[in-house]
């Protein structure tokens, strides 16, 4: 029988690094694998003067290009093959059409969020 490992009555915490070449490591790799964010934004009245415009639904995409999307209201949520099926859920009614509008990648990082703002 073994015998059980001894107990500290103290519990210790694990420290994390602080070394700030392993937080710039840290923080590439962040966004080397960020995913990207995109809008599906509805148009109605495309080339008419009083062309309007609104945000329906955010999605992101990942790795493998799969995108997930969640319209403005909470209602619809969606895993799809890519960003572009979106647009297949938010147009068709006369009159309206639907595109996607990127978010540019972000080019920074921060280990804290107070930072990161």
């Amino acid at each position: 029988m073994a015998a059980a490992p001894p107990q500290s009555p103290r519990p210790i915490t694990p420290r994390l690094p602080t070394d700030p070449t392993f937080n710039q490591e840290l923080c590439a790799l962040v966004l080397d694998t960020a995913p990207r964010l995109f809008a599906v934004v509805q148009v109605w009245g495309e080339g008419l003067p009083d062309v309007d415009g609104w945000v329906v639904a955010w999605g992101v995409t990942d790795h493998s290009g799969r995108a997930h999307v969640i319209s403005i209201d909470g209602q619809a949520r969606m895993t799809l093959a890519s960003p572009n099926r979106a647009l297949r859920h938010f147009a068709g009614r006369p009159g309206i059409t639907a595109r996607l509008v990127w978010l540019k990648r972000p080019s920074a990082a921060a280990m804290e969020q107070a930072d990161a703002a």
